[in-house]
């Protein structure tokens, strides 16, 4: 428990500041793009700490994988509540320049701000380990150098796996995107949840270009460029592929809907009301 009990002082400082950059953030909007910086910084460095609790817990601590998914859940809902519309996954604000809602600079700021708290989270997480606070940490650090990679297949197999989890992410969350945070927040994470957990033996299905960077890019047995292609290139595609699936066309790339006619996305139901005022003579 010990073991549990530091972990949960790491995720809770991560959180807070998290909350803190949204919090002082709100009186410059034109740093917005800064709230993707710390979203990610959240999420890389909470999902660091439960991949050692996954790793390491599992067989030296005694914790049970409902423990790990447990915290798992419980970190990605909590990050949802605390960062709100900043996901700190650069496929989703790439979706929304495809979908014409973000202009280019705004863009790449957000996925530069993304990897930036990426790579952050990265370094503040091996000084924590490093300082081998419980028996988890100290094994964790040294194993730190030889880290297992979350990438157990072909990249062929992994190219798949991640493209087809990220496709239906999204297309759960863009048929999510108008209802109300608490419907869509609880939803996502237990989503999340259960592709990783379904695709723990493939590729951990991170569906986030920087949480993957953050997470298994430093690990040995695959090179810079091979895992690009199953967690950038993979998630990519399939978020391309939901949005095609779901709108019918890429609104940044051409205009014409090729899935579904205009008859079909143009119609709405006509209120109770309004049908019986045209029955009226």
């Amino acid at each position: 428990m010990s073991g549990l009990n530091a972990s949960l002082g790491y995720f809770v400082s991560a959180a807070i500041f998290a909350a803190l950059v949204r919090t002082l953030l709100k009186k410059w909007p034109r740093l917005s793009f800064m709230l993707e910086f710390a979203s990610s910084f959240m999420l890389v460095a909470c999902l660091l700490e439960v991949q050692t609790i996954v790793e390491v817990g599992e067989w030296a601590g005694g914790l049970g994988p409902d423990v790990t998914l447990t915290v798992r859940f419980l970190v990605l809902l909590t990050h949802g509540i605390i960062c709100g519309s900043a996901s700190g996954n650069p496929t989703l604000v790439v979706l929304k320049f495809l979908q014409r809602e973000a202009t280019t600079l705004p863009t790449l700021l957000a996925v530069a701000a993304q990897f930036l708290g990426a790579h952050l989270a990265l370094l503040v997480a091996l000084y924590y380990w490093s300082l081998e606070l419980t028996d988890m940490h100290m094994i964790k650090n040294l194993m730190a150098s030889e880290c297992s990679s979350s990438l157990l297949v072909s990249l062929v197999q992994g190219f798949f796996t991640e493209c087809v989890c990220t496709l239906i992410f999204h297309l759960v969350l863009l048929n999510l995107r108008h209802r109300s945070a608490l419907i869509r927040v609880p939803l996502i994470a237990v989503l999340l949840t259960f592709l990783f957990h379904t695709a723990r033996g493939y590729t951990s299905a991170y569906i986030s270009p920087s949480l993957s960077y953050g997470l298994t890019f430093h690990c040995p047995g695959f090179t810079f460029t091979e895992y690009a292609v199953v967690y950038w290139l993979g998630s990519l595609t399939g978020m391309i592929l939901a949005l095609f699936l779901y709108m019918g066309h890429i609104p940044r790339i051409f205009s014409k809907n090729l899935l579904y006619s205009q008859k079909t996305r143009q119609k709405t139901r006509v209120p109770k009301g309004d049908k019986a005022e045209k029955k009226k003579p």
